[in-house]
């Protein structure tokens, strides 16, 4: 079991922290993908949470090797206050990898990323303003920084000055904003790329090595599906690719080296930002799932928009990433509740007042927008379900919602989140072998 992907099933804030925890110990190397520090992980371990952004979750194993790999875009102040932070806990950082392709996200990405948001009015996508979508656009365009040109001045220098050329004239004559100093760019850059030099290497060649050793990979996506560049309900997605093709790209690692796509879902489904949710509740039911699932950003503390287990999403998930498993979180939420519907498909009404109904994902982002769930209804359950450790020690109505989340999805359901905890899981199958 050489290389193994994990990724978002939905939108994301899918608990891949703690699925990454929960196989992190029979795994040598943790590396993430894609992404930025808009992305937010919280690892549960005893009585310690860890708040992760940028950092893979597997740094809090001391047994496993993580890797940030050339697909994700490197805030080094803020990665630097995240490592500081968790050694200050007694978590200790020394085996952190960097990718020396991985490119730099520089603080004119941060201010680029909030005033373009801030003027665009009803179109915001409901960016972190973090300066993850401009540092992508800066490697699209070819202009990006990347790790290893910190360590060449002169190269660092003509990149800056030719990037801010243009950046300045926009900040100035479109939003009167103050153009930024290209010499204290420069220096801060390479103030910070003095810091993060220890962490610097090849990962490609570092991940490659360990995998024909035998070693065990563990490739950890930020985001999820929903919010691919490509694959995602486009333009209210993230810059980069979260589904598991990602995951080749973004560490230099080939598809053949791959052998298990773990996707990660919650027993219902949340959305943070702007963008269509078709079984989204702005109602007291939303609210209820909102407090009792304590749906709230680990990076931004922005409230999550709530709905309804999406089976459609899930089965596209399983088409796009080519999932082997699903682990469900978050089960533990649903306790209480009389009923639980399930979106099993999409009816979308049409100019000309007729109706579709969609089993699969519309590829038209129109329709999507438009569409209406159609819900079958399940029996709910009472009991605490948080000390339950075998699948078939759940109360029946809970294995028959499992069971058809299962169906529904098209994959088999291996692991089942009932808690908090690191213990509170239920293994129903391996997710290693």
């Amino acid at each position: 079991m050489p290389g193994v992907i994990l990724v978002g099933a939905q939108w994301g804030d899918e608990g891949k922290g703690k699925a990454t925890d929960l196989i992190g110990g029979q795994v040598d190397y943790v590396a993430r993908f894609n992404g930025g520090n808009n992305a937010g992980h919280t690892v549960v371990v005893g009585e310690e949470s860890y708040a992760l952004h940028l950092l893979p979750s597997g740094i809090v194993n001391a047994n496993v090797t993580p890797v940030i790999g050339n697909g994700v875009v490197v805030d080094p102040e803020v990665l630097l206050e995240e490592i500081e932070g968790l050694e200050a806990r007694g978590v200790d950082c020394s085996k952190l990898v960097i990718s020396d392709s991985a490119h730099i996200i520089a603080p004119y990405h941060r201010v680029i990323d909030k005033v373009t948001e801030r003027y665009a009015g009803k179109r915001k996508i409901g960016t972190t303003g973090r300066g993850i979508g401009p540092a992508y656009a800066d490697k699209i365009n070819r202009v990006g920084i990347r790790v290893h040109d910190l360590y060449n001045p002169e190269i660092l220098h003509d990149k800056v000055e030719a990037s801010l050329r243009q950046k300045n004239q926009m900040l100035v004559k479109i939003y009167n904003q103050r153009a930024i100093d290209v010499e204290e760019t420069v220096a801060f850059l390479t103030k910070m790329g003095e810091k993060i030099r220890k962490y610097v290497d090849n990962t490609g060649l570092l991940l490659n090595k360990a995998i024909d050793r035998g070693e065990v990979v563990l490739f950890e996506g930020g985001q999820a599906t929903m919010l691919d560049v490509d694959h995602g309900t486009y333009p209210y997605v993230t810059s980069s690719n979260p589904t598991s093709g990602g995951a080749c790209t973004g560490t230099g690692v080939g598809p053949t080296k791959i052998a298990r796509v773990i996707g990660v879902s919650k027993a219902y489904i949340t959305r943070v930002g702007e963008g269509p949710f078709p079984t989204e509740l702005d109602n007291e039911d939303g609210e209820w799932l909102r407090q009792q699932g304590h749906e709230f950003g680990v990076t931004t503390g922005r409230p999550r928009r709530c709905g309804w287990f999406d089976s459609v999403v899930n089965r596209y998930a399983t088409q796009v990433n080519g999932l082997t498993d699903i682990v469900l979180t978050k089960l533990d939420v649903l306790t209480g509740l009389k009923t639980i519907p399930i979106c099993v498909a999409y009816d979308v009404e049409n100019a000309d007042g007729t109706h579709t109904r969609y089993d699969d994902m519309p590829t038209d982002q129109d329709a999507f927008a438009r569409a209406t769930p159609i819900y079958e209804e399940m029996p709910g359950w009472n009991e605490d379900i948080s000390q339950v450790h075998r699948f078939e020690d759940l109360p029946e109505t809970t294995q028959a919602y499992v069971r058809r989340l299962e169906e529904l999805s098209g994959c088999r359901i291996s692991a089942i989140g009932t808690g908090p905890q690191r213990d509170h899981i239920i293994s129903v199958h391996s997710l290693l072998d």
